[in-house]
């Protein structure tokens, strides 16, 4: 496929890694400029672009940027993008370390991936957001293996959705649906799945736990668990961009 990566940072370019190994043609940009993009090129094999070049022609999408910096994406970035292709979010929110605020995500009104399904005016698919960057890049197996990681995807566009989740496979990961963008809550920071490479049965297993609406006690437990998980990050002097 022709894949086009927007967002150049660890998980950009551990997919670029990934996708240009399986023989796929990969375009990657940035906000800075293709010209400032040498070492990734050299690193993933994919090809420097701006915005606006690494989506035309694409058959698949990812968006790959600080929450953020969604808003500021150019408004007619997809205008010429066929409704057909999938377009991936892999964005969480971190407002104490590098987001700031956004009153619809404090509330618990929408979930990550609407919020940036509205600013993008275009349906997305929710995937590898909740996977550290190196294991999306050292991690993927053959299907079948035991212990293979899995990976929710959500979207509320089925047929995209299924792509993805065919090329999650191809990847090395197995793919859970995690039913629409409104119930992505359970793959978001705070939550016992994030980061936690789980296997198939059991990524089934906790969703089915948890329901599929979020209510008033799980949105309070996660967003309390994920300030605690920022502090620390700031405590060791981490910093995200």
């Amino acid at each position: 496929m022709n894949i086009g990566i927007i967002g150049a940072g660890h998980i950009g370019s551990a997919l670029a890694v990934r996708l240009t190994s399986l023989g796929h043609s990969v375009k990657i940009a940035n906000s800075r400029g293709p010209e400032t993009l040498g070492d990734v090129a050299q690193k993933t094999g994919a090809t420097p672009v701006t915005a606006e070049e690494a989506a035309k022609g694409a058959d698949l999408i990812v968006v790959t940027i600080p929450l953020k910096n969604i808003p500021d994406l150019p408004k007619d970035l997809f205008a010429g993008v066929p409704a057909e292709v999938p377009i991936i979010d892999t964005s969480n929110y971190y407002p104490m370390l590098r987001d700031g605020q956004i009153a619809e995500l404090e509330t618990g009104d929408l979930t990550e991936s609407e919020w940036v399904q509205q600013h993008l005016g275009r349906p997305v698919v929710k995937v590898f957001n909740n996977i550290y960057a190196d294991h999306l890049q050292n991690k993927g197996v053959p299907a079948g293996t035991a212990g293979r990681i899995a990976l929710p995807v959500a979207s509320d566009d089925a047929a995209a959705k299924q792509k993805v989740m065919a090329l999650v496979d191809e990847l090395g990961f197995d793919a859970v649906d995690d039913g629409t963008l409104h119930e992505s809550w359970r793959q978001q920071p705070g939550t016992p799945s994030y980061g936690a490479d789980l296997p198939a049965d059991k990524l089934r297993e906790h969703f089915a736990s948890l329901g599929t609406k979020r209510t008033e006690a799980q949105h309070a437990e996660y967003k309390a668990n994920h300030a605690k998980t920022e502090q620390a990050m700031a405590d060791q002097g981490i910093k995200l961009k």
